[in-house]
């Protein structure tokens, strides 16, 4: 007898839970922010964007499930990146070889794929490393 107490007390628990993230996630597009990169910090702007989409601007914020918010950062071309930064700053990724450590600077990545990838790369450092990353970023427009 006590154990169907516990059951019951365990749904009552989980049941607002389950319906609450149900339909935060049957609401529509959600709210579009837009940053102007123009004569910005490469960083300051990569941490107002992940912040938005974590939501934590918001007052319903909820680390287990993805903000309904899109985030467009324009004039990513115009961003203020110093020299010692495009030379200091480097980016690791692995191939999963033995001997397959690759390091590439900022200044490689602006070189080739432009500001964009470097703001994209600033904002995935950014977020939790987890499930919830690459649904996130999908949420993030860059324009040069």
């Amino acid at each position: 007898m006590t154990n169907t107490t516990t059951q019951e007390n365990n749904n009552s628990k989980t049941a607002p839970k389950m319906a609450e993230k149900a339909v935060r996630s049957k609401i529509g597009a959600g709210k579009e922010y837009t940053l102007d990169a123009k004569g910005k910090k490469l960083g300051r702007v990569a941490s107002e964007a992940a912040k938005i989409l974590l939501g934590k601007d918001k007052s319903d914020f909820m680390k287990n499930t993805v903000a309904l918010v899109k985030v467009k950062v324009v004039n990513a071309s115009g961003l203020l990146i110093t020299e010692k930064k495009k030379c200091e700053k480097t980016y690791a990724r692995y191939s999963g070889y033995p001997g397959g450590l690759r390091h590439e600077s900022l200044e490689d990545i602006i070189e080739k794929k432009g500001c964009k990838a470097a703001l994209w790369e600033a904002v995935y450092g950014m977020l939790p490393g987890n499930k919830l990353r690459t649904p996130r970023l999908k949420n993030l427009i860059i324009s040069e």
